[in-house]
């Protein structure tokens, strides 16, 4: 194949690229290994209210300042005299109650960005607001503790910089059929067979190369190790839903990944943010619920830790248009069986004290979360990972 009808149909090839890149078929050998460590990784993307999930239910100035959008006592299930989740996130409540799930309050960065784009990048990277860079955490991740394109999978349509190292990047498919059956496909089998050393020592040429290879030898590894086993939990018909059941296929089947990632976006909720984003938490608490235990029926979810976070919170203070404008500190949810500190990690956000644009202080820095979970549950460096020294709280 010449060279510019290659490029003239790298759209095509690169879809794949970017879809995932997967297994080597030699790996198929290779079965989970009982007890290995995995992080699920959730984020709510577009900024959700974290004050309408998480409710000051006796703060005066929480009522005051959302006159038509506050969750009503009635609406709540209250986890202490102050607090209560909203009334859709029922299986968080339960996990609340079980000890299987840690709060952590006022979480942010310096300087925040409001910028979706911007902040999704900060907290997908693990960057200062003040800094730029190409490569996300768990790319890096990959980069020192990887040994195959599956150990960190997203579930979607397209790679996020999140899973992208400088020199090892994970995967991404929405399903293990459809990127076997893309694999499969005699056009990508064609591309592969015109491939030479010079092709894979060209930067772009090369890359696009090597993303295709991973992607057909990690294609036939997913497939034919998750075909094992087929979930009979109920995830709904959300697209939400459809990503977490595929990801406990593939935990439950023994796939050696240790980071999955999954996204549920719409949370952008400036105008009538009730209903919109009441039905997005329903969404997302139903089939976290249901992937719990899913996890439990298996016996995987002691080995498994679930983070949620949100690239930013709400204002305090609602906008004229019954909804609430990008804001900055917000709460994490981290669900597993094994956590120091289940319940609330620290005190809920002072209303009374906010920054100078009105807005919650945070007062814990993601990335010590981050830190914290590499080192005692990756077992990986901190330090190589993290750009800046960061102090780890203890959740895990």
């Amino acid at each position: 194949m010449k060279r510019r009808d290659f490029l003239k149909n790298s759209a095509l090839a690169s879809s794949f690229l970017f879809v995932p890149g997967f297994v080597k078929a030699m790996d198929a050998q290779v079965f989970l290994s009982k007890g290995i460590k995995r992080l699920v990784i959730i984020q709510l993307a577009g900024g959700n209210d974290g004050l309408n999930a998480l409710v000051p239910f006796r703060n005066d100035i929480y009522y005051r300042e959302r006159p038509t959008i506050a969750v009503k006592r009635r609406d709540l299930l209250p986890i202490n005299d102050e607090l209560g989740f909203h009334k859709n996130l029922k299986s968080l409540k339960s996990l609340y109650d079980t000890g299987e799930l840690t709060i952590i309050n006022n979480v942010g960065y310096p300087n925040p960005n409001r910028s979706h784009f911007r902040s999704s990048d900060i907290w997908q990277t693990a960057s200062g607001a003040n800094e730029v860079i190409k490569h996300g955490w768990v790319g890096r991740f990959m980069d020192n503790y990887g040994t195959k394109p599956y150990n960190a999978i997203e579930l979607g349509n397209s790679l996020s910089v999140l899973m992208k190292g400088e020199t090892r990047s994970g995967v991404v498919t929405r399903d293990a059929g459809f990127l076997n059956k893309v694999a499969s496909d005699p056009y990508f089998k064609r591309v592969l067979s015109n491939y030479d050393q010079q092709h894979l020592s060209e930067h772009n040429m090369g890359y696009l190369y090597q993303t295709m290879i991973d992607a057909k030898q990690s294609a036939s590894y997913i497939y034919e190790k998750s075909s094992v086993y087929s979930s009979k939990m109920n995830y709904g018909t959300s697209s939400f839903g459809k990503q977490l059941k595929t990801l406990s296929e593939f935990i439950n089947s023994g796939l050696d990944t240790k980071v999955y990632y999954a996204s549920l976006g719409g949370f952008d909720t400036h105008v009538k943010q009730v209903g919109a984003q009441d039905s997005l938490l329903k969404t997302y608490s139903d089939a976290v619920g249901t992937l719990v235990a899913d996890l439990k029926a298996n016996n995987t979810f002691e080995d498994t830790l679930i983070l949620t976070f949100s690239e930013f919170g709400r204002r305090v203070s609602q906008n004229a248009a019954d909804g609430t404008d990008h804001g900055a500190a917000n709460n994490v949810f981290v669900i597993g069986g094994k956590l120091k500190r289940p319940g609330l990690y620290n005190a809920a956000p002072d209303l009374s004290k906010l920054d100078d644009n009105g807005d919650l202080i945070y007062e814990i820095d993601f990335r010590s979360i981050y830190s914290n979970i590499l080192e005692n549950w990756l077992d990986a460096d901190a330090g190589k990972i993290l750009t800046q020294p960061v102090s780890a709280i203890s959740i895990v």
